[in-house]
């Protein structure tokens, strides 16, 4: 199925192992626009299953972690796609988020420390507060460098 008249940008339910028939799978290139796309489509799947909040969260944790795809996976590396694939159990929905752009610097998760607050705003450094909120926000992150593709898995937890 297509989405928005995006089939140059966005391929939803695509054939995805082990997914159930209310889980969500896409697959869409890796820029900006299409992240925009995939993003809202992947919020309209499990809005209704959530609070405000949590679908806050999940919008911010999966906008994080796309657009880092795209700045830094794909920064040199040229066109490419990027997998995203999202189902719920009691636990909350897990995230699968695959591509085939460079790899995580050291082939390890970035720190994501907070900067120090005893800097002006305007001298604090670029990056790091993504992948704090990321590990912040999220339960069982982690990540695999597999043959020439990254595999991110997180779970966003939801009550009830």
């Amino acid at each position: 199925m297509l989405c928005d008249g995006a089939s140059d940008r966005l391929r939803l339910g695509a054939a995805a192992p082990d997914l159930p028939p209310d889980g969500f799978h896409a697959v869409f290139a890796a820029d900006p626009s299409a992240v925009r796309v995939a993003l809202r489509a992947a919020l309209a799947r499990f809005v209704r299953q959530m609070s405000a909040d949590e679908a806050g969260t999940m919008e911010l944790v999966l906008a994080e972690v796309l657009n880092n795809i795209v700045e830094h996976a794909f920064a040199e590396a040229g066109p490419g796609q990027i997998e995203l694939t999202i189902s719920r159990d009691t636990l909350g929905l897990l995230c699968r988020v695959e591509d085939d752009g460079a790899p995580m610097p050291n082939g390890m998760l970035p720190a994501g420390r907070l900067p120090s607050n005893a800097v002006p705003v305007d001298d604090l450094p670029e990056g790091g507060f993504g992948w704090f909120l990321i590990r912040d926000l999220t339960r069982e992150l982690s990540y695999v460098r597999d043959g020439s593709r990254n595999l991110l898995m997180f779970r966003l937890p939801l009550a009830g």
